[in-house]
């Protein structure tokens, strides 16, 4: 399983201060949507075994699972219509526990924090060689190691930022959990490039298998 966690700093927690038509003008929006569909969407498909979770406000997380999504398609006013119909289900959510929203789309009323510790604490998952893996939180950052040198974990968690930087009490958070630090490269990237960056680094076994 791959995992992608979005902190989006000004998008709205509101459903009502979404316009479709001024994804921008919602906190960057049609970043986080961009990030969605560059997460779970192949050339003419959807990828296996990927999830992504939108953090907004730090008060909400709205996931994204490739393996149960239906109907949903890459274009940013879709994507952001799916996440205002997340943030319309907000009553749904008690607690912990998720409102369902519509297949493969989940929103709970989880911040940062209680996102991360949900990853890191769910469990293994069966990796290539069917052994159980411990999930392996990542940190992207323009100031982490080269990608280039790290090893592919079987189970990661990456986590990145929108067009904000980390808040200092989220690199606390993160410098608490994550195993890692890595840069995609030597020039600085939107957060969906970013994630097509880490997409093929994983394809490709780092950058070892075509």
């Amino acid at each position: 399983m791959r995992q992608f966690v979005v902190v989006g700093h000004e998008a709205p927690t509101d459903p009502d201060a979404i316009s479709l038509s001024d994804l921008p003008g919602a906190g960057r929006l049609d970043l986080l949507c961009r990030c969605v569909a560059t997460g779970v969407f192949l050339s003419h498909g959807i990828r296996e075994a990927v999830r992504v979770h939108l953090v907004v406000g730090d008060a909400l997380t709205v996931t994204f699972d490739a393996d149960s999504l239906r109907h949903l398609h890459p274009d940013e006013r879709n994507v952001a219509a799916r996440i205002r119909d997340a943030l319309a289900a907000k009553p749904d959510a008690i607690g912990h526990m998720p409102a369902d929203v519509s297949p493969g789309v989940e929103l709970r009323r989880m911040g940062l924090t209680a996102t991360l510790d949900r990853l890191l604490d769910a469990g293994g998952t069966a990796g290539t060689g069917g052994a159980s893996t411990d999930p392996t939180l990542v940190q992207l950052h323009e100031d982490g190691d080269p990608l280039v040198d790290a090893a592919p974990p079987e189970d990661p968690v990456f986590v990145l930022s929108d067009h904000r930087d980390f808040t200092d009490r989220e690199e606390t958070a993160l410098a608490e959990r994550a195993e890692r630090r890595v840069r995609v490269g030597p020039k600085l990237l939107h957060a969906d490039h970013a994630v097509s960056v880490v997409h093929n680094w994983l394809d490709t076994d780092g950058y070892e298998s075509y």
